[in-house]
């Protein structure tokens, strides 16, 4: 197996949202694929915080791209140059309110390596204690919702949590903390 080769490569829109390339590519089989497009997106971070109080935060709001409210983990991007732990406990705090002891990697994964190479980072983060209220970007309208672990896992079990990457977070955390 091996990587094609780019032969040109050219932005069709760059926003900070939105970003999208064409790149011309000559596969290994000689084949020469003329448009292939490329979103980019940023670096994000996915986190699993479970309170003193074995509480999971999760947040509710509306996803305008799916059109509708969702039920999901705490999320965001990691800004350039940021260590990926660092924005986890940032984002969690600005998100939520909530500080946290610790902070453990879980796992990285790409949301669809076809055609973005954006990695998203996941962490559990333990021993979560209210600290201060919200401080969300004009954008966010979220909602807090703690769940205790079995009402999380039976929420994941019965398909409620619709964003992909953060159900294979839940299952990879629940799997590390041995409850699958």
């Amino acid at each position: 197996m091996e990587k094609w080769k780019v032969l040109d490569s050219k932005y069709i829109i760059q926003r900070p949202w939105a970003t999208l390339r064409i790149d011309r590519l000559e596969m290994p089989s000689g084949h020469i694929k003329e448009e292939y497009y490329v979103l980019e997106y940023p670096t994000w971070v996915n986190m699993i915080g479970i309170t003193e109080d074995n509480q999971i935060l999760f947040v509710r709001q509306y996803r305008h791209g799916a059109q509708t409210i969702m039920v999901e983990l705490p999320a965001g991007v990691v800004e350039e140059g940021e260590d990926p732990e660092v924005a986890a406990r940032r984002e969690l705090l600005e998100e939520t309110g909530y500080a946290f002891d610790d902070c453990e990697y879980i796992c990285e994964l790409f949301a669809n390596p076809a055609t973005s190479g954006n990695l998203t980072y996941t962490y559990l983060l333990t021993g979560g204690k209210k600290v201060q209220e919200q401080e969300l970007d004009d954008s966010e309208d979220i909602e807090v919702v703690l769940m205790d672990i079995e009402e999380a896992k039976q929420f994941l079990f019965d398909n409620k949590i619709g964003q992909a990457l953060h159900s294979s977070a839940l299952f990879y955390t629940f799997k590390k903390l041995g409850l699958l």
